[in-house]
């Protein structure tokens, strides 16, 4: 790479091998020749961010925001001028994120509608692999349905919350790669013409999780907006993005 690249702060630790994980997909993102190469990165891997699922879906936990909200005024204060959070039930609270501060928030809700867009074009159905939280909050049926496009959920939602609680503890399991495959299979069932990793503990098991449509994770997604908006130094990351997450959304970067 040439030039300057511009230094992207993460919010982290939700949870910390999934911020582990985007680190090195950071890193593989690019063809390096020496350090200077890769994109810098700001990581706040907070490990001590309130539950996203006792806030959200049990409804008994204290609310992550201010603590979110203080870890990305910090970041931009540390010199981050774009935020990324490699957590998809986090950005229940991104609007939120967003205001706080007066660098671009890279959202990976957003991104990962336009990569389904993509897929399936204006109609289609995607099939989301996450945590319960997703459905209850809705927080993707906007984003869909601003590009045409219509969710699948999966039956057996408390399933994926005790795959995801199995990952936090233990790592990638068995157990966790069964029960994300059972919903995978069913989302193709019942028309999901493309299937979104959309929980960054289900990236851990990405390439053990078989579908017979096509299958993308938004954490990937994510690290093709990183790299684009530090690389290429301008404001719209899709201008260098791969055509898979092309269609554009002026949203997104809000």
């Amino acid at each position: 790479m040439t030039g300057r690249l511009r230094r992207i702060g993460v919010l982290g630790g939700m949870g910390p091998e999934a911020t582990v994980l985007f680190m090195q997909k950071m890193l593989a993102a690019v063809t390096a020749q020496d350090d200077a190469d890769h994109i810098p990165l700001l990581v706040d891997s907070n490990s001590q961010v309130p539950s996203r699922i006792a806030a959200i879906v049990e409804g008994t936990g204290e609310n992550p925001a201010p603590v979110l909200i203080d870890m990305a005024r910090r970041l931009v204060v540390g010199g981050a001028e774009a935020l990324a959070m490699p957590c998809n039930t986090a950005h229940f609270y991104a609007p939120q994120i967003s205001a706080a501060t007066d660098v671009p928030f890279l959202n990976m809700l957003e991104l990962s509608c336009d990569a389904g867009f993509a897929r399936t074009g204006s109609g289609g159905r995607i099939g989301l692999l996450g945590s319960p939280a997703l459905q209850q909050t809705q927080v993707f049926e906007a984003p869909l349905a601003a590009r045409g496009l219509r969710p699948v959920y999966a039956a057996d939602q408390p399933a994926l919350l005790s795959a995801i609680r199995d990952i936090k503890a233990n790592g990638p399991s068995e157990a966790a790669r069964t029960i994300v495959n059972r919903a995978a299979d069913e989302m193709a069932a019942n028309g999901a013409a493309a299937i979104c990793i959309c929980c960054t503990e289900f990236s851990l098991l990405s390439k053990q999780i078989a579908a017979s449509v096509p299958l993308y994770d938004s954490l990937d997604v994510l690290v093709s907006a990183c790299v684009a908006f530090s690389s290429n130094g301008m404001a719209d990351p899709y201008a260098a993005m791969p055509s898979d997450v092309a269609h554009r959304s002026s949203a997104t970067f809000a």
